[in-house]
């Protein structure tokens, strides 16, 4: 068994974060349906109790995000990674942005369209990160 770090303790919090957040938007969109049928403020109150821990799990992975940049040297890394990299941090800015507005708002087509945003631009991020890990 290798020991554990604070490498592995750093990747591990963001993992933390990262799946909080994306997960939990993946989940709360699976369970507005049947909240709706709950009653009309259902999915209000949900997203409400939600939104407490997701905005955790997102500045938790933001935060080891930065973590993470500074254990790179951004030097040695060639154009791809970088294009890779800056792909990245716009989606989660995207996601993150999306996911306040969706918050945010009493239009049910903006809240439709910004909760789509947030969990799609999410995935694309998780997946940014996943190419950089390769």
């Amino acid at each position: 068994m290798n020991d554990v770090g604070l490498a592995e303790i750093r990747i591990f919090l963001h993992l933390l974060g990262v799946a909080g957040w994306v997960g939990g938007q993946l989940t709360m969109a699976a369970l507005v349906p049947v909240l709706r049928r709950l009653g009309p403020d259902a999915p209000r109150l949900a997203a409400n109790r939600f939104g407490r821990f997701a905005w955790s799990f997102f500045a938790l992975a933001i935060a080891t995000g930065i973590w993470n940049l500074f254990e790179v040297d951004l030097t040695l890394r060639g154009t791809p990674y970088l294009m890779t990299l800056m792909v990245k941090l716009v989606l989660v800015g995207l996601s993150g942005s999306a996911a306040l507005l969706h918050s945010n708002t009493s239009s049910v087509a903006v809240r439709a369209a910004t909760g789509a945003l947030g969990v799609l631009t999410a995935l694309g991020a998780l997946l940014m990160g996943a190419v950089l890990t390769g």
